[in-house]
């Protein structure tokens, strides 16, 4: 639409409120990476979850969408209530979701950190009030509180708070949210939002020929994604033309006049057909739209340029030397008019994920015409991925393996050496005895036995514990975690016997807690363990269900005094991740079967394992003055920060998740 007046008029402004910065991991600067002093954890948390390429388990679009919500969430987004909600965004957003050509981006990965430590972070909160009310457990660890304070009573089915597996500490930095309705704060008087914000009416009255009512969308589009893409239907009635106008422009843009028209806006008007590039002059682009089309807006912050779509048919590029932080926005002059959004949240008519294919195909093809001849010292590609793995294995204490790795490339590089006679050098591997004694200590927390792993440390390595408290208490608290998930094991196999029809009624736990814990709550009526039977005298399994009780009994009583001792140990440690440690560990015991009780059963999960068999590897070797982690580890994280500064403004590494490289490959088709 054309604007009847020669220069911007009407300096209106309005009072809307502007979203609040969000909250984002603060990631770890490039030099720190480099230099190998920021935490493997830190970037180099590689987790299948991560990845939202799964339509049917991570993906959240809903064929529901485009429904009124009745005011509640679709089931998909319901659990990302609480980031909207406690970011502050808006109260009322209603919709997280993750359009399609995002899907498994480096930038929807960030965001799915947020939320992860933004509701770990609640839990916490939840946990810690509860913690201090009256018959809670306390936050303080003491023995006295597995007697008093801890209110353990074996009625665990009664227990009223959650148990879960707090995140890595994640700071506030602003995360950019996706766009994902219309902002109702945020618009001209004259237009309604409808139904779940994703439509907007012109409903009001017109005080001047030219006037028109524009809104924008709650949040901004976010720069790290590359590439942003939203629709917008026209569903007014029949007209003769259409005077909507659809772009986007920054916060500071009057929304008494359509986009395009002011300074700072862009927009694509259906009247005519023209572009309008922050003037009241438009240029000729594309077809004029109507009751309807489907136009598309996207824009590429790569290259910093902008384009339309019309029902699903690119136009070409509209402008060129787009910036600032911008708001999807629609402008409206003629009672009636009509428009519904699609930020994702439904199928797009343009095949806009083909087009991000393409960037990240350019981009991907750029990286891998890089030369490594460079390097220094100089490899090629082969020869560095072989070192690199080569180092990884020896970092980790995998000494047949890395042996016979070492002697496969030695023999492959000297049959290819033909007509030299000289030995092939630089991949020899030389067991010094140390990866050995490492080894035998992975092997033991692996297999359960922290008490060896914690005697070998001791003999081999006697400064680790000394320099570092926080992998002892680890241990300590793993080793009473093994001692619990034992004596559920041995409790499994007297069940196992009492299922078999032995009717002799057993009470050792309650007998033992009820001595030694001193609990405050009577046990109650099937509280507790469940009573084990034994055959009161005759039967072939008697004997050996007896002896199954003794183990019982005797593991019992040992893991109660080991409890004990380890909370008397710690009790002046008042860190919140001490202390919420000895909290996760007491409450085991009560739990029947803790390894298929969903609320503590990640705290048995082997990965818990090679996670402390791997930190305990990296806290020896900065004992001896070596770095916690592999070359391979390292060049990865470097690899992530390095994409990750190349995406803060929208360029290259907006189009690439280092992640992505490290996913499981599917196995070759069988040739047969």
């Amino acid at each position: 639409m054309a604007n009847p007046f020669s220069s911007p008029s009407n300096n209106r402004t309005t009072n809307m409120p502007t979203a609040p910065p969000g909250h984002a991991p603060r990631r770890s600067s490039y030099a720190a990476v480099v230099s190998g002093t920021t935490p493997t954890s830190d970037l180099f948390a590689f987790d299948g979850s991560r990845y939202l390429s799964s339509p049917d388990q991570r993906h959240l679009i809903d064929p529901r969408w485009g429904t009124p919500s009745h005011g509640g969430l679709p089931r998909h987004s319901r659990a990302y209530a609480e980031l909207i909600n406690t970011y502050g965004y808006d109260g009322e957003g209603d919709h997280f979701f993750v359009p399609s050509y995002l899907r498994g981006s480096a930038y929807i990965q960030t965001l799915e950190t947020a939320y992860r430590a933004k509701v770990a972070a609640a839990r916490e909160a939840a946990l810690s009030r509860h913690s201090s009310q009256p018959g809670s457990l306390s936050t303080s660890a003491s023995a006295a509180n597995l007697s008093v304070a801890g209110k353990l009573a074996p009625s665990h089915r009664g227990m009223t708070f959650e148990l879960i597996e707090k995140a890595a500490p994640v700071e506030a930095e602003g995360v950019q949210m996706l766009p994902s309705r219309w902002n109702a704060n945020d618009k001209y008087a004259g237009l309604e939002v409808l139904r779940d914000g994703c439509e907007v009416a012109f409903t009001g009255g017109k005080t001047t020929e030219y006037e028109a009512y524009s809104i924008r969308a709650d949040h901004a589009m976010p720069v790290q994604s590359g590439i942003y893409y939203f629709e917008v239907k026209i569903v007014s009635r029949k007209v003769e033309d259409s005077s909507i106008a659809i772009g986007f422009s920054t916060k500071d843009v009057p929304l008494s006049r359509p986009p395009g028209w002011e300074p700072n806006s862009w927009a694509y008007h259906g009247d005519d057909g023209h572009s309008y590039c922050c003037q009241s002059s438009g240029k000729s682009y594309g077809p004029t739209f109507t009751t309807d089309d489907v136009i598309g807006c996207g824009v590429n912050f790569h290259t910093e340029s902008a384009f339309f779509t019309k029902n699903g048919n690119h136009l070409g590029t509209a402008f060129r030397e787009v910036r600032g932080k911008l708001f999807p926005s629609v402008g409206m002059m003629k009672p009636g008019e009509h428009v519904w959004v699609n930020f994702g949240q439904s199928p797009f008519e343009f095949d806009i994920d083909s087009m991000i294919l393409k960037e990240k195909k350019a981009i991907e093809e750029q990286v891998a015409a890089t030369s490594t001849a460079n390097l220094a010292p100089p490899l090629d590609e082969t020869s560095l991925i072989q070192s690199l793995v080569l180092q990884y294995l020896a970092h980790d204490g995998y000494v047949e393996t890395a042996k016979a790795f070492s002697d496969e490339v030695r023999s492959e590089k000297q049959a290819l050496n033909i007509g030299n006679k000289e030995e092939v050098k630089g991949f020899e591997f030389h067991d010094d005895g140390d990866a050995s004694q490492r080894q035998e200590i992975r092997n033991a927390i692996l297999d359960g036995d922290v008490d060896s792993a914690l005697q070998l440390t001791e003999s081999h390595y006697p400064k680790v514990f000394e320099e570092d408290e926080d992998i002892y208490f680890r241990l300590q608290c793993r080793k009473f975690i093994e001692m619990i998930h034992r004596g559920a094991e041995i409790r499994s196999r007297a069940t196992a016997n009492q299922s078999n029809g032995q009717q002799h009624e057993y009470n050792a736990y309650d007998d033992m807690v009820n001595q030694d814990m001193e609990l405050d709550h009577p046990h109650e009526q099937n509280g507790g363990f469940d009573k084990m039977d034994t055959d009161g005298g005759g039967g072939g399994g008697g004997a050996s269900n007896g002896a199954v009780h003794d183990d019982y009994d005797r593991l019992l009583e040992e893991t109660i005094n080991f409890g004990k001792a380890i909370s008397a140990e710690f009790t002046h440690d008042k860190r919140q991740s001490t202390q919420r440690a000895l909290r996760d560990a007491f409450a085991l015991m009560a739990y029947e079967d803790p390894a298929t009780s969903p609320d503590v059963a990640h705290h048995l999960a082997p990965h818990k394992r090679v996670t402390l068999a791997e930190d305990l590897n990296s806290a020896i070797l900065v004992s001896q003055g070596k770095n916690p982690s592999t070359a391979l580890e390292r060049l990865i994280k470097q690899t992530v920060v390095l994409a990750e500064d190349l995406a803060e403004n929208g360029g290259p590494g907006s189009f690439v998740n280092v992640y992505d490289y490290m996913k499981p490959r599917p196995p070759s088709p069988s040739p047969f």
